[in-house]
């Protein structure tokens, strides 16, 4: 059965960048480690799937080459083994020895840690100027006994008898000899014969471990900021995961946070305001500012200060403050109020506002 094609079995575009390639493998191969299913062999044969795969597409060269169609290709659904002609382009051993592990050292990648996730609550305040919170984090931290080897204290894990500590064992499938992770080890290269007490001989324990993090100004609600190595630690020294940290931000009574980094307010403006225009105050982060409030505003209209806003997450500059005239109508009128209001009308008289609203309906009405 031919090989299936490398990105298909990752589940990436062929234009994935290498860190997206580097994400979905870390993912994967946490999946459907030897490890983690025990007699499982469908999974087994997942994972040196993957670690085929990912020996390849995470190399620039043997990337290229594979999607050139070169000495790669033939393994995983390429346009064919070689050059032109179907030619072998290097040493067949060569190629296998460079797919599958260098000789002499383990083939195997380390398994990473998981990625943690955890989120923190902050005032709106907080949100704004930024400050440092403190955030506990159960995890799967290295072993304190054994110092994450796996091995009881005083002994040592030993090379495994059957793969010679490559971590990688021949399969002969006809003319040639395909390597793949060692049955026995898992591809890790060593066999721990005694077990650490404490975490039974997989490196990890369950910790809690508290970190302090720095919250930028400007946060927004629900933004992840990453701790980089902060997640948990990959089992037998593998390396670390990473910790996201999600901010929830209690909402302002005054500012709304917009998803482009700016803030709105809500304004209300009475009606003299609105038809005869006026200078108003309105609040800012940092206390208040006057902005003008043009003859003839109609409600929902937008004013904008510029750079009153919070910090921008790339650091240039500060976002903006929009405010949204809303037309105060008062639901009561005193007899002074009432009586300047008719007054009002009757020099209005001389305008309808829904003439022309009636005189398009009825055109409206003669064509049908």
């Amino acid at each position: 059965m031919a090989a299936r094609d490398f990105y298909e079995v990752l589940g990436v575009d062929r234009k994935a960048s290498a860190e997206d390639i580097k994400k979905t493998y870390r993912k994967l191969v946490r999946e459907h480690h030897p490890d983690r299913n025990p007699g499982n062999a469908a999974a087994e044969e997942r994972f040196k799937e993957i670690q085929q795969a990912y020996d390849v597409l995470s190399d620039p060269e043997k990337r290229s080459e594979y999607d050139s169609g070169g000495a790669f290709a033939g393994f995983g659904g390429g346009r064919g083994f070689g050059g032109p002609g179907g030619g072998f382009t290097s040493d067949i051993g060569d190629i296998f020895s460079s797919l599958f592990g260098r000789r002499g050292g383990p083939a195997s990648q380390p398994i990473p840690g998981r990625d943690l996730q955890t989120e923190v609550s902050l005032s709106f305040p907080q949100a704004m100027a930024g400050t440092e919170v403190s955030v506990s984090v159960p995890k799967q931290a290295r072993c304190d006994t054994c110092g994450g080897s796996g091995a009881k204290p005083g002994t040592a894990p030993k090379v495994c008898d059957r793969c010679g500590g490559r971590g990688v064992e021949g399969q002969s499938q006809g003319f040639f000899s395909i390597s793949q992770p060692c049955s026995k080890c898992g591809g890790r290269g060593e066999i721990i014969e005694n077990p650490c007490p404490t975490c039974g001989g997989s490196g990890l324990r369950a910790q809690t471990k508290r970190y302090r993090v720095k919250i930028p100004a400007g946060v927004r609600d629900g933004a992840k900021i990453r701790i980089a190595g902060k997640g948990e630690d990959g089992p037998l020294g593998g390396p670390s995961g990473d910790l996201y940290v999600v901010a929830r931000v209690a909402p302002s009574p005054v500012f709304r946070q917009r998803g482009d980094g700016n803030l709105e307010v809500t304004v209300p403006i009475t009606i003299a305001e609105a038809v005869g225009g006026a200078t108003v105050e309105v609040p800012t982060l940092g206390g208040t500012k006057r902005i003008r409030v043009p003859a003839g505003t109609e409600h929902g209209s937008v004013q904008r200060l510029r750079g009153e806003g919070p910090p921008r997450p790339n650091g240039k500059g500060r976002g903006d403050v929009h405010y949204r005239l809303e037309i105060e109508i008062p639901r009561e009128l005193s007899r002074d109020q009432k009586r300047a209001l008719e007054d009002f009308a009757q020099h209005m008289n001389d305008h309808d506002p829904r003439e022309q609203l009636l005189r398009d309906a009825s055109a409206g009405r003669a064509k049908v």
